[in-house]
């Protein structure tokens, strides 16, 4: 078998002039170089806390619906921004009104 040798026919292309800027242009491990910054969100804040509010209402119906999907799940801690122990008090008061059927469990299927 005869080996194709392939030359090249172009002509070398001009080097890239130097960077301006001081920083450097790789990327460390993944990371965006020195001087990009990352979206970074803010961290939410405790409702409950912020106002001052020792207890949850479970009567307040319509605050607890603002934790719960349109579909009867509880939203987490995550999503609303409460901390543990008020996301707790969340959780009793929503099992609560499910219980006293004032909210629903689900709705019902289409």
């Amino acid at each position: 078998m005869a080996e194709e040798i392939k030359t090249n026919t172009e002509a070398p292309a001009a080097p890239a002039p130097a960077a301006t800027t001081s920083a450097p242009t790789t990327e460390r491990h993944g990371k965006p170089p020195f001087g990009k910054k990352r979206f970074e969100s803010r961290r939410k804040v405790c409702k409950f806390c912020a106002d001052h509010i020792d207890h949850v209402d479970f009567k307040n119906i319509q605050f607890l619906k603002t934790f719960t999907m349109e579909s009867g799940k509880i939203l987490s801690g995550r999503i609303t921004g409460a901390c543990a122990k008020h996301q707790r008090q969340i959780a009793k008061a929503i099992k609560r009104n499910r219980n006293l059927a004032i909210l629903p469990y689900s709705l019902p299927k289409k």
